[in-house]
């Protein structure tokens, strides 16, 4: 047997159910079947070009040639300092910041680096799929608690004190949260902070999304509300949603030096520096004009307050109106009954089967009840999966 040469770190770990959603629609599109894909996070927009020239000035007069620092340019740490002054109001220095090969990538590091065997790490679900396998990875567990859609899929303290336990070392907190779009109020952080504070929890605030809120919403960060917050938070972000760069792969962290150092000795033995290239064309979009990105933020927001009314009509799916990121997570479980079906994967299975509409399954967001729709696509393609999907429930 070919598994037998595998690591058990392996064979016990999830396949990335956005990855396989996505690729599997995919190989349908390439069999010549009209397939309308909704599964990946990423903007429809090409990267845009000042980014774009910043990356190729750098290419052609050689720069981006050489190594730099594992933990990335100075340049790009003092772009990422006066972004933090910037949009998080606070004054941070550049041995607080550590660049990465994607913020998926900084999520690892920042993994590694804190938890040892048998720590646990407190998950609100839904989730995005990669936290809870990146924590095993670093032999930790994964603590897992459910969110409810009446409290807006949002967890409380006393959610929370009730997972904690002696080994409690990390609170993953993600808001605006991929899959749902919820974000935390300035008034729940607080009381979130406080509690971790209180029990010396670490608080991973994964920022991804702060940019990309709609209709008067706002984002607040976790570690702007207190000094005692902040020392106790490492703040994860990166370039890829809010300036559409995802293919270029560039995250970072900010926290205690400690940390961002040991993050940094990780990277070191790994990937060593992220591609020069990119670090210079996220020194761009972190410093340059801004104005693409509320054109964009614009666009998801149109698109969101469309496409909601239009899915909240389809039978059977019951959908909360995010306020931020780009994805609809509707709980489907009254569709899943009128259509015979008891398991959300075979249900999204079904859906792209039948009417080629390509959602991911809630199953690996720690929501077995639920789908998730990205709208990081256009108006057309959105209106037309609905009107498919109204078909698939009226069949």
């Amino acid at each position: 047997g070919g598994t037998m040469i595998l690591s058990n770190r392996v064979l016990n770990m999830e396949e990335s159910v956005t990855l396989a959603a996505a690729a599997r629609a995919k190989a349908l599109k390439a069999q010549g079947r009209d397939i309308l894909s909704l599964t990946l996070g990423e903007p429809d927009f090409p990267t845009p070009k000042n980014i774009q020239n910043a990356a190729a000035s750098a290419i052609k007069d050689g720069r981006a040639s050489f190594y730099t620092v594992t933990s990335g340019l100075p340049e790009l740490k003092e772009a990422i300092v006066a972004y933090f002054a910037k949009y998080y109001g606070y004054t941070i220095k550049p041995n607080q910041v550590t660049v990465a090969t994607g913020a998926k990538f900084s999520l690892y590091t920042f993994f590694m680096s804190v938890i040892n065997p048998g720590d646990e790490a407190i998950i609100p679900t839904p989730c995005w799929v990669s936290y809870g396998d990146q924590i095993k990875m670093a032999e930790g567990i994964p603590v897992f608690v459910q969110a409810t859609e009446a409290n807006h899929f949002k967890v409380t303290v006393e959610q929370l004190e009730s997972a904690r336990t002696e080994k409690t070392k990390v609170l993953v907190l993600n808001s605006p949260s991929n899959p749902t779009g919820m974000i935390y109020t300035a008034k729940e952080l607080l009381a979130i902070g406080n509690w971790a504070v209180e029990h010396d929890i670490l608080i991973l605030a994964d920022d991804i999304y702060g940019r990309l809120v709609y209709n008067g919403n706002e984002f607040t960060p976790i570690s702007s509300l207190s000094e005692a917050i902040r020392k106790q938070t490492i703040v994860i972000n990166g370039v890829s949603k809010s300036y559409s760069m995802t293919g270029w792969r560039l995250g970072y962290a900010v926290g205690d030096p400690d940390i961002i150092a040991a993050m940094s000795k990780i990277a070191g033995q790994t990937t060593s520096n992220p591609t020069t290239a990119t670090q210079y064309a996220a020194i761009e979009a972190l410093t340059g004009p801004q104005d693409t990105v509320e054109i964009m933020r614009q666009a998801f927001e149109e698109r969101l307050n469309t496409i909601y009314p239009l899915l909240s009509e389809v039978p059977g799916f019951d959908v909360v109106k995010p306020q931020g990121a780009f994805y609809l997570f509707p709980n489907v479980k009254k569709a899943m009954g009128m259509k015979g079906y008891t398991d959300v994967t075979e249900f999204t299975t079904a859906i792209l089967e039948e009417v080629g509409v390509a959602l991911v399954t809630g199953a690996g967001f720690g929501a077995p009840e639920n789908v998730r729709l990205s709208y990081a696509t256009d108006l057309d393609t959105l209106k037309e999966a609905v009107i498919r999907l109204k078909e698939f429930m009226e069949k």
